[in-house]
């Protein structure tokens, strides 16, 4: 029985981690200027007095602005709707909705390469995805299962899956710590200009977090893949 769970569990609920991180990459490298528009971000600047006056919880009116890897979206209050940027590999982030005190300079677009080096992550990913789960099911699908019986093309698989791991992590890394210190230097210099200062606040936004849990999933068929479980739970 416990052989029985074992199997099942590599042939088919790794396929479904697999297809849960390439989902959730895709979703955080898309916003918000292709889908979930104010909702995912890498890097957020809100209305908040949390800088200018340390302890006060009152509600703030005041532009936004939520920043991806292909763009950015804004709004100039609270109220209005959201303005996207034309997605691009090389984004420009509308900064215009700040006032002039907002030390929006600091908000730049990432090394030109890094998102580059995250589409073909995810490209990767999305043939390492067909491949693993073509050679996983490869006992259901009849004659044509036989190609996917090839240890080459079993071993191609593999790489391609730790090729789209590792450029996809480095990547994404760089853009992490591109991004952590933008946030940094954008809070201290409003923090610097004490009361006169904005009423904004950078923080880090929510699609990183996506991209941690995608990895943590993707790390798990990579395995798999590595040591052939897959391919030995069908023998």
């Amino acid at each position: 029985m416990l052989a029985d769970i074992s199997k099942g569990t590599i042939l088919y609920f790794t396929p479904v981690l697999m297809l849960t991180a390439l989902l959730l990459s895709l979703f955080s490298y898309l916003a918000p200027t292709v889908m979930l528009h104010g909702q995912v971000a890498l890097l957020t600047v809100t209305p908040s007095s949390a800088l200018t006056q340390p302890g006060s919880s009152k509600a703030v009116d005041g532009p936004s602005i939520f920043l991806g890897p292909l763009g950015s979206c804004s709004r100039p209050n609270n109220e209005a709707g959201l303005t996207c940027m034309p997605s691009s590999i090389s984004p420009l982030y509308n900064t215009s909705v700040f006032t002039p005190n907002t030390p929006s300079s600091v908000i730049s677009a990432p090394p030109a390469g890094a998102p580059t080096f995250m589409a073909i992550s995810l490209v990767s990913s999305v043939i390492f995805f067909v491949m693993f789960t073509a050679i996983s099911f490869r006992h259901l699908m009849g004659k044509a299962g036989a190609i996917w019986e090839n240890p080459m093309l079993q071993r191609v698989s593999a790489w391609i899956g730790i090729f789209a791991f590792l450029i996809g992590l480095g990547s994404t890394l760089v853009i992490f710590m591109w991004f952590g210190k933008a946030a940094d230097d954008f809070n201290q210099s409003v923090q610097g200009q004490g009361n006169n200062g904005p009423q904004v606040i950078a923080t880090i936004g929510n699609a990183f977090t996506m991209i941690w849990v995608a990895y943590a999933f993707f790390a798990i068929p990579v395995v798999v893949s590595l040591t052939k479980f897959h391919v030995l739970a069908t023998k």
